[in-house]
């Protein structure tokens, strides 16, 4: 029986947070580790350029997501572990998907309708600052998945759609041109809840409102200390619930560990003691792994030298397969 084949990226436009190793970041490690597995990992580096034109920020984001992945502890030798731009058939795959996406399909994504609301609240034309890249995002985040089989992506609530359209894209190219695409799953854990930011929006760069997961230990604590929470005072009790602090304790502790520490609200500790203990549970997870993404950054070869290792083993499957889909369309080699 093959082994599934389970892919994560993060693109590349910011600082690593708490909300993309919970997210991300940490399954794609656990699944780094476990042989049952062929696990992909990337940095979107062609995303970036989305929503982002601002090439020394792209290329500081590259470094320092690829750091914090390799810090975290990703066995590379069990993995592949590539840069998106360096396996150009993803490229030429997002246009052969291009050509099948109906853009009925596109219309509805989330990103491009935020995009049109936002417009048509203000007035605008609906289309007002929307480019080709941010309409396209769907099909290239489908050529991702495809283009080496994914079967498993691991993903928050608020990516599912990516996933169902990529299945749509495969359904109809396999429809068209003979099977050739694994219709791809997402995997949604059971506390894959999105990650509240300072602000108790979602943790996103966009919203600036992020914790960077490396921070130097007193900023770090600053942080945590000016995440917003409620005027309740010390020994009323708290809805833990609906705490961001309690939200993000929860990703990262055990479930005997997160029953305590509800408890402790229930009972009406004060928001000072539970960022406090916040920002000590997460220090101690933290602080080793700081140490070797700094090391990392000040070493940018050794980081680049495990991106083009893993782009040999990328491009190993990705030159076969796209030749392959070539000719099932017609524009491969003559015979």
């Amino acid at each position: 029986m093959a082994k599934p084949t389970v892919l994560t990226g993060i693109t590349t436009t910011g600082t690593p947070h708490l909300g993309n190793y919970v997210g991300a970041i940490r399954p794609a490690i656990e699944a780094s580790k476990d042989p049952a597995v062929d696990s992909y990992l990337f940095m979107a580096d062609y995303h970036a350029l989305i929503k982002c034109q601002d090439p020394e920020r792209v290329r500081q984001s590259s470094l320092e997501v690829a750091a914090t992945w390799l810090a975290m502890g990703l066995d590379t030798q069990n993995v592949v572990f590539y840069r998106q731009s360096d396996v150009p058939e993803i490229a030429e795959l997002n246009w052969l998907l291009s050509c099948v996406a109906s853009k009925g399909l596109l219309n509805r994504a989330h990103a491009y309708k935020a995009s049109v609301d936002a417009n048509l609240e203000e007035g605008s034309d609906p289309d007002k600052g929307v480019t080709m890249g941010l309409f396209n995002y769907p099909i290239l985040m489908a050529a991702d998945m495809l283009m080496f089989n994914a079967s498993k992506v691991p993903v928050g609530k608020d990516q599912i759609q990516h996933i169902e359209m990529a299945r749509d894209m495969a359904q109809r190219f396999n429809h068209l041109y003979g099977e050739h695409f694994a219709l791809p799953e997402a995997v949604v854990g059971d506390d894959a809840a999105v990650l509240e930011g300072l602000d108790g929006r979602k943790m996103s760069k966009s919203y600036n409102n992020t914790i960077p997961l490396f921070l130097p230990e007193k900023k770090f604590r600053k942080l945590i200390m000016k995440i917003v929470t409620n005027s309740l005072e010390p020994g009323e009790p708290k809805d833990p619930d609906t705490s961001t602090v309690f939200a993000i304790y929860k990703a990262f502790a055990t479930q005997k560990e997160t029953a305590a520490m509800r408890i402790r609200y229930e009972e009406g500790v004060s928001w000072g003691e539970a960022k406090q203990e916040l920002f000590e549970y997460l220090n101690a997870i933290l602080a080793e792994p700081r140490e070797r993404y700094n090391e990392l950054l000040a070493n940018p070869a050794e980081v680049e030298q495990a991106l083009q290792e893993g782009a040999v083993k990328a491009r190993a499957y990705a030159q076969p397969f796209i030749a392959r889909l070539r000719q099932a369309v017609g524009i491969g080699a003559m015979r």
